[in-house]
């Protein structure tokens, strides 16, 4: 009887430890995913992340970058405390655990109360960025920023078309009567197309964040 009970336990156990590593392999796994994100954002997006004035978005890509490390790092963590039975290790892997959950709760929060803010403050500082960079000296990276994110977005200005009546290079003489950027147009970018600021010519839907 007692033997019995001692192989049950036994068995228990084992399940316990699959079940703990399993589920230490997922966290592992969720942790390199977030980390490959905040490199993508720096790798492929870095061309959007120049033309914002603030430095809080490319700052949360490194954030990313830090968060998923240290979800890897605790992943593993808990799969040497499972196997190895260390009471330190699996008090250190819960203190982890403990305030990885609280850190998620907290920027869920935050990201729900200034969600609104910061989506306008985005579009405000694309605004101005855009009208007061483009196509001006030693800014050649937005200019082909706003290009790129124009085309691929298929969008006009940060809201619409209409944003870039304010902009210094659409008021000069180097604009060549442009009403909008090239990048602007709907077909092939051709040179000079930006004159005709037609529905059917260039992009006007505003675009959201």
């Amino acid at each position: 009887m007692g033997a019995n009970k001692e192989k049950n336990e036994t068995c228990g156990t084992i399940c316990l430890k699959y079940l703990l590593f399993t589920f230490n392999f997922l966290f592992w796994l969720a942790g390199g995913a977030v980390m490959a994100v905040g490199i993508w954002t720096l790798v492929e997006k870095s061309d959007y992340i120049s033309l914002l004035s603030s430095k809080i978005y490319a700052i949360s890509a490194y954030i990313l970058i830090v968060a998923g490390v240290i979800v890897m790092v605790t992943g593993v963590l808990g799969c040497c405390a499972t196997f190895k039975e260390q009471r330190r290790l699996l008090r250190v892997y819960f203190v982890l655990l403990l305030c990885i959950f609280l850190l998620e709760i907290l920027a869920g929060v935050l990201a729900y109360i200034y969600y609104q803010q910061l989506n306008e403050e985005l579009k405000e500082n694309l605004k101005k960025t855009m009208v007061q960079k483009y196509h001006q000296p030693e800014n050649e990276h937005v200019t082909k920023a706003v290009d790129k994110l124009q085309q691929e977005f298929k969008c006009c200005g940060s809201n619409n078309s209409s944003d870039w009546m304010e902009s210094a290079w659409i008021r000069s003489r180097e604009a060549d009567g442009r009403s909008v950027p090239d990048s602007c147009c709907k077909s092939p970018v051709i040179v000079l197309c930006g004159r005709r600021a037609h529905p059917s010519n260039i992009y006007k839907v505003e675009w959201d964040m």
